[in-house]
Protein backbone atom coordinates (compact mmCIF):
# COMPACT_ATOMS: atom_id res chain seq x y z
CA UNK A 1 0.00 0.00 0.00
CA UNK A 2 1.37 3.40 -0.96
CA UNK A 3 1.85 5.97 1.82
CA UNK A 4 -0.71 8.77 1.92
CA UNK A 5 1.57 11.52 3.31
CA UNK A 6 5.17 11.70 2.14
CA UNK A 7 7.95 14.13 3.04
CA UNK A 8 10.42 14.83 0.22
CA UNK A 9 13.85 16.42 0.53
CA UNK A 10 15.31 17.60 -2.76
CA UNK A 11 11.81 18.26 -4.12
CA UNK A 12 13.06 20.98 -6.49
CA UNK A 13 15.61 18.76 -8.24
CA UNK A 14 15.18 16.80 -11.46
CA UNK A 15 13.96 13.57 -9.85
CA UNK A 16 12.35 15.20 -6.84
CA UNK A 17 10.16 17.55 -8.84
CA UNK A 18 9.03 14.72 -11.12
CA UNK A 19 8.25 12.52 -8.12
CA UNK A 20 6.26 15.29 -6.42
CA UNK A 21 4.22 15.87 -9.60
CA UNK A 22 3.48 12.16 -9.86
CA UNK A 23 2.44 11.84 -6.22
CA UNK A 24 0.26 14.94 -6.08
CA UNK A 25 -1.44 14.02 -9.36
CA UNK A 26 -2.57 10.83 -7.64
CA UNK A 27 -3.87 12.71 -4.62
CA UNK A 28 -1.00 11.88 -2.26
CA UNK A 29 -0.10 14.63 0.20
CA UNK A 30 3.49 15.82 -0.14
CA UNK A 31 5.45 17.77 2.44
CA UNK A 32 8.51 19.51 0.98
CA UNK A 33 11.62 20.01 3.08
CA UNK A 34 13.00 23.51 2.45
CA UNK A 35 16.03 25.45 3.70
CA UNK A 36 14.20 28.82 3.81
CA UNK A 37 11.29 29.78 6.10
CA UNK A 38 8.22 27.67 5.15
CA UNK A 39 5.58 29.42 3.07
CA UNK A 40 2.71 27.17 3.98
CA UNK A 41 1.61 23.95 5.68
CA UNK A 42 3.06 21.88 2.84
CA UNK A 43 6.63 22.87 3.73
CA UNK A 44 8.95 21.91 6.58
CA UNK A 45 12.16 23.70 7.50
CA UNK A 46 15.45 21.86 7.61
CA UNK A 47 19.13 22.79 7.68
CA UNK A 48 21.16 19.74 6.68
CA UNK A 49 24.47 21.49 7.29
CA UNK A 50 23.71 22.02 10.96
CA UNK A 51 21.74 18.81 11.34
CA UNK A 52 18.45 20.52 12.19
CA UNK A 53 15.09 19.20 10.98
CA UNK A 54 11.65 20.35 12.13
CA UNK A 55 10.54 16.99 13.50
CA UNK A 56 7.06 18.31 14.28
CA UNK A 57 6.55 18.97 10.59
CA UNK A 58 7.27 15.30 9.81
CA UNK A 59 4.63 14.09 12.25
CA UNK A 60 1.99 12.06 10.44
CA UNK A 61 4.22 11.31 7.43
CA UNK A 62 4.12 7.67 6.38
CA UNK A 63 7.36 7.99 4.41
CA UNK A 64 10.39 10.23 3.97
CA UNK A 65 12.19 10.40 0.62
CA UNK A 66 15.61 12.05 0.55
CA UNK A 67 16.86 13.07 -2.90
CA UNK A 68 18.88 16.11 -1.81
CA UNK A 69 22.49 16.62 -2.91
CA UNK A 70 24.71 18.93 -4.96
CA UNK A 71 24.79 18.03 -8.65
CA UNK A 72 27.73 15.79 -9.54
CA UNK A 73 27.99 17.22 -13.05
CA UNK A 74 27.17 20.84 -12.26
CA UNK A 75 30.73 22.09 -11.83
CA UNK A 76 34.37 21.12 -12.23
CA UNK A 77 35.51 18.94 -9.35
CA UNK A 78 37.65 21.26 -7.29
CA UNK A 79 38.53 20.14 -3.78
CA UNK A 80 35.88 22.50 -2.43
CA UNK A 81 33.16 21.21 -4.75
CA UNK A 82 34.02 17.59 -4.03
CA UNK A 83 33.54 18.37 -0.36
CA UNK A 84 30.18 19.93 -1.19
CA UNK A 85 29.09 16.85 -3.18
CA UNK A 86 29.92 14.64 -0.21
CA UNK A 87 28.67 16.88 2.60
CA UNK A 88 25.36 17.72 0.93
CA UNK A 89 24.54 14.01 0.86
CA UNK A 90 26.05 12.72 4.08
CA UNK A 91 24.99 15.62 6.30
CA UNK A 92 21.44 15.69 4.94
CA UNK A 93 21.01 11.94 5.34
CA UNK A 94 22.45 12.04 8.86
CA UNK A 95 20.10 14.83 9.89
CA UNK A 96 17.01 13.06 8.55
CA UNK A 97 17.96 9.62 9.86
CA UNK A 98 18.61 10.91 13.38
CA UNK A 99 15.40 12.91 13.39
CA UNK A 100 13.36 9.95 12.16
CA UNK A 101 14.94 7.63 14.74
CA UNK A 102 14.04 10.00 17.58
CA UNK A 103 10.36 10.38 16.63
CA UNK A 104 7.70 8.78 18.85
CA UNK A 105 5.91 7.61 15.70
CA UNK A 106 8.49 7.49 12.92
CA UNK A 107 7.53 7.00 9.28
CA UNK A 108 7.26 3.42 8.09
CA UNK A 109 9.85 3.85 5.34
CA UNK A 110 12.89 5.98 4.60
CA UNK A 111 13.87 6.04 0.92
CA UNK A 112 17.33 7.57 0.78
CA UNK A 113 18.84 8.34 -2.60
CA UNK A 114 22.11 6.80 -3.72
CA UNK A 115 23.76 6.23 -7.10
CA UNK A 116 25.40 3.60 -9.26
CA UNK A 117 28.62 5.51 -8.60
CA UNK A 118 28.74 3.07 -5.66
CA UNK A 119 30.28 0.46 -7.98
CA UNK A 120 32.89 2.67 -9.61
CA UNK A 121 34.19 1.54 -13.00
CA UNK A 122 33.14 -1.99 -13.91
CA UNK A 123 34.52 -2.13 -17.45
CA UNK A 124 32.61 -4.65 -19.55
CA UNK A 125 31.62 -6.70 -16.50
CA UNK A 126 27.97 -6.48 -15.50
CA UNK A 127 27.29 -5.96 -11.79
CA UNK A 128 24.18 -5.92 -9.65
CA UNK A 129 23.37 -5.15 -6.02
CA UNK A 130 25.49 -8.08 -4.81
CA UNK A 131 28.69 -6.37 -6.00
CA UNK A 132 30.95 -4.57 -3.50
CA UNK A 133 31.72 -0.89 -3.58
CA UNK A 134 34.32 0.28 -6.07
CA UNK A 135 37.30 2.52 -5.45
CA UNK A 136 37.60 6.27 -5.89
CA UNK A 137 35.77 9.45 -5.00
CA UNK A 138 32.20 8.59 -6.05
CA UNK A 139 32.18 5.08 -4.54
CA UNK A 140 33.48 6.56 -1.31
CA UNK A 141 30.73 9.18 -1.29
CA UNK A 142 28.04 6.56 -1.93
CA UNK A 143 29.31 4.31 0.87
CA UNK A 144 29.22 7.18 3.37
CA UNK A 145 25.87 8.39 2.01
CA UNK A 146 24.18 5.04 2.60
CA UNK A 147 25.91 4.47 5.93
CA UNK A 148 24.56 7.80 7.21
CA UNK A 149 21.03 6.32 7.16
CA UNK A 150 21.95 3.81 9.88
CA UNK A 151 20.09 5.55 12.74
CA UNK A 152 16.76 5.17 10.93
CA UNK A 153 17.42 1.55 10.00
CA UNK A 154 18.56 0.70 13.54
CA UNK A 155 15.36 2.27 14.89
CA UNK A 156 13.35 -0.27 12.89
CA UNK A 157 12.39 1.98 9.98
CA UNK A 158 12.38 0.18 6.62
CA UNK A 159 15.26 1.82 4.77
CA UNK A 160 15.73 1.65 0.99
CA UNK A 161 18.59 2.91 -1.19
CA UNK A 162 17.66 3.55 -4.85
CA UNK A 163 21.02 3.58 -6.63
CA UNK A 164 20.14 5.72 -9.62
CA UNK A 165 21.83 5.56 -13.01
CA UNK A 166 22.06 8.26 -15.69
CA UNK A 167 18.57 9.74 -15.92
CA UNK A 168 17.34 10.37 -19.45
CA UNK A 169 15.52 13.70 -19.17
CA UNK A 170 15.53 17.12 -20.78
CA UNK A 171 15.31 19.08 -17.56
CA UNK A 172 18.66 18.34 -15.96
CA UNK A 173 21.48 15.90 -15.36
CA UNK A 174 23.83 14.67 -18.07
CA UNK A 175 21.09 14.34 -20.68
CA UNK A 176 19.90 17.88 -20.02
CA UNK A 177 23.27 18.98 -21.42
CA UNK A 178 23.38 16.43 -24.22
CA UNK A 179 20.03 17.19 -25.83
CA UNK A 180 20.87 20.77 -26.98
CA UNK A 181 24.18 19.60 -28.47
CA UNK A 182 22.60 16.75 -30.41
CA UNK A 183 19.69 18.90 -31.57
CA UNK A 184 22.24 21.35 -32.97
CA UNK A 185 23.99 18.53 -34.83
CA UNK A 186 27.05 18.79 -32.59
CA UNK A 187 26.68 15.50 -30.76
CA UNK A 188 29.16 12.66 -30.90
CA UNK A 189 30.66 9.82 -28.93
CA UNK A 190 32.85 10.63 -25.94
CA UNK A 191 36.31 9.11 -25.93
CA UNK A 192 36.39 5.72 -27.65
CA UNK A 193 32.66 5.26 -27.03
CA UNK A 194 33.08 1.75 -25.62
CA UNK A 195 32.23 2.72 -22.05
CA UNK A 196 28.87 1.49 -20.77
CA UNK A 197 26.28 4.00 -19.62
CA UNK A 198 23.62 2.58 -17.33
CA UNK A 199 20.62 4.79 -18.06
CA UNK A 200 17.06 5.06 -16.80
CA UNK A 201 14.12 7.01 -18.19
CA UNK A 202 12.82 9.65 -15.79
CA UNK A 203 9.38 8.02 -16.00
CA UNK A 204 10.84 4.69 -14.84
CA UNK A 205 12.92 6.37 -12.13
CA UNK A 206 9.80 7.87 -10.56
CA UNK A 207 7.78 4.68 -11.02
CA UNK A 208 10.54 2.64 -9.36
CA UNK A 209 10.71 4.96 -6.34
CA UNK A 210 6.95 4.67 -5.92
CA UNK A 211 7.26 0.88 -6.25
CA UNK A 212 9.83 0.90 -3.42
CA UNK A 213 7.55 3.07 -1.31
CA UNK A 214 4.59 0.71 -1.78
CA UNK A 215 6.28 -2.61 -1.22
CA UNK A 216 6.56 -3.13 2.52
CA UNK A 217 8.82 -6.17 2.07
CA UNK A 218 11.61 -4.31 0.25
CA UNK A 219 14.68 -2.78 1.89
CA UNK A 220 18.34 -2.19 1.17
CA UNK A 221 19.90 -1.24 -2.20
CA UNK A 222 18.10 -1.35 -5.54
CA UNK A 223 19.72 -0.36 -8.83
CA UNK A 224 17.44 2.04 -10.72
CA UNK A 225 18.82 1.43 -14.20
CA UNK A 226 17.27 0.04 -17.36
CA UNK A 227 17.92 -3.70 -17.82
CA UNK A 228 20.06 -3.24 -20.94
CA UNK A 229 22.94 -0.78 -20.43
CA UNK A 230 24.38 0.57 -23.67
CA UNK A 231 27.78 1.85 -24.69
CA UNK A 232 28.32 5.53 -25.27
CA UNK A 233 28.71 4.84 -28.99
CA UNK A 234 25.35 3.01 -29.05
CA UNK A 235 23.69 5.82 -27.14
CA UNK A 236 25.22 8.40 -29.50
CA UNK A 237 23.77 6.50 -32.46
CA UNK A 238 20.36 6.31 -30.74
CA UNK A 239 20.36 10.06 -30.08
CA UNK A 240 21.09 10.64 -33.77
CA UNK A 241 18.28 8.29 -34.83
CA UNK A 242 15.63 9.74 -32.55
CA UNK A 243 16.55 13.37 -33.13
CA UNK A 244 17.26 12.89 -36.86
CA UNK A 245 20.63 14.57 -36.53
CA UNK A 246 24.12 13.58 -37.62
CA UNK A 247 26.62 12.66 -34.89
CA UNK A 248 29.93 13.50 -36.57
CA UNK A 249 31.98 15.06 -33.79
CA UNK A 250 33.66 12.59 -31.42
CA UNK A 251 35.21 14.24 -28.38
CA UNK A 252 38.70 12.84 -27.69
CA UNK A 253 39.40 11.64 -24.17
CA UNK A 254 42.29 14.08 -23.82
CA UNK A 255 39.98 17.02 -24.51
CA UNK A 256 37.49 15.82 -21.92
CA UNK A 257 40.23 15.52 -19.33
CA UNK A 258 41.43 19.05 -20.10
CA UNK A 259 37.96 20.58 -19.94
CA UNK A 260 36.40 18.58 -17.12
CA UNK A 261 39.36 17.57 -15.00
CA UNK A 262 38.79 14.69 -12.58
CA UNK A 263 35.10 14.49 -13.45
CA UNK A 264 36.06 13.24 -16.93
CA UNK A 265 36.94 9.91 -15.34
CA UNK A 266 33.28 9.38 -14.49
CA UNK A 267 32.21 10.14 -18.08
CA UNK A 268 34.92 8.02 -19.70
CA UNK A 269 34.57 5.22 -17.17
CA UNK A 270 32.38 2.21 -17.86
CA UNK A 271 29.61 1.17 -15.46
CA UNK A 272 27.52 -1.79 -16.62
CA UNK A 273 24.91 -2.01 -13.87
CA UNK A 274 21.87 -4.29 -13.81
CA UNK A 275 18.61 -3.83 -11.82
CA UNK A 276 18.44 -7.42 -10.59
CA UNK A 277 16.66 -6.87 -7.27
CA UNK A 278 14.21 -4.38 -8.78
CA UNK A 279 13.15 -6.80 -11.49
CA UNK A 280 12.98 -9.71 -9.05
CA UNK A 281 10.56 -7.62 -6.98
CA UNK A 282 8.18 -7.49 -9.94
CA UNK A 283 8.93 -4.03 -11.29
CA UNK A 284 8.43 -3.63 -15.05
CA UNK A 285 10.16 -0.91 -17.03
CA UNK A 286 8.05 1.17 -19.38
CA UNK A 287 11.16 2.20 -21.35
CA UNK A 288 13.76 -0.58 -21.12
CA UNK A 289 15.49 0.39 -24.40
CA UNK A 290 17.50 3.55 -25.01
CA UNK A 291 15.49 4.72 -28.04
CA UNK A 292 12.26 4.62 -26.06
CA UNK A 293 13.85 6.40 -23.09
CA UNK A 294 15.04 9.21 -25.36
CA UNK A 295 11.61 9.53 -27.00
CA UNK A 296 9.97 9.61 -23.56
CA UNK A 297 12.23 12.51 -22.56
CA UNK A 298 11.11 14.43 -25.64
Amino acid sequence: MEPSRIAVAGASGLIGSALVRSLTTDGIEVVRLVRRPPRGPGEVRWDPGSGRVDAAGLAGCDAVVNLAGAGVGDRRWTAAYKARIRDSRVQGTTALARTIAAMDRPPAVFVNGSAIGFYGGTGESAVDESAPAGEGFLPGVCVEWEAAAAPAREAGVRTVFPRTGLVVARGGGAWGKLFPLFKAGLGGRLGDGRQYWSFVALHDEVAAIRHLLRREDLSGPFNLTAPQPRTNAEITAAMGRVLHRPTPFPVPAAVLRTVLGEMSGDILGSARVLPTRLQESGFRFAFPEIDGAIRAAL
